[in-house]
């Protein structure tokens, strides 16, 4: 190789390394696992019912969506302990959170359980949701 085009050379295999290494990055970012902190108000007297259609149901259609099933809680008092449930699940990244929560929806298993639970009238009178992302120091990633 000439002389002279040794440098253009290596010039071009930076820019090249740079460019593949900024979308690489870029892409890590924007893939970032995402937690999902939902909370649920359940209608009078029907806290057991939520808990029953998570338990036999809900969850595992999460997992077959790409959600995966972080932790379950119910508040310890009064009045939250007679109708909150407050979980987190976790998604691969926002984009895909958006696209599992789309096909949680359509999928015709949820959509029967969801009409099963609710022939008494809905379960849920609340809903709220939170995303978050894990610190630098939090053990969990």
């Amino acid at each position: 190789m000439e002389k002279w085009l040794r440098p253009i050379v290596l010039v071009g295999i930076f820019l090249t390394f740079g460019v593949v290494m900024k979308d690489s990055w870029s892409a890590k970012a924007q893939t970032r696992r995402v937690f999902e902190l939902r909370t649920y108000t359940a209608a009078g007297g029907k806290l057991p019912r939520l808990l029953a259609r998570f338990r036999d149901h809900t969850m595992s259609i999460f997992e077959k969506h790409g959600m995966s099933n972080v932790g379950y809680w119910v508040p310890q008092d009064t009045p939250g302990s007679e109708n909150t449930l407050i979980y987190i699940i976790s998604h691969n990244s926002r984009e895909a959170a958006d696209a599992n929560w789309s096909a949680f929806d359509e999928d015709p298993e949820w959509q029967r359980v969801e009409k099963a639970s609710q022939v008494d009238g809905l379960l849920i009178t609340n809903i709220e949701s939170v995303f978050m992302e894990s610190t630098d120091f939090s053990p969990i990633k």
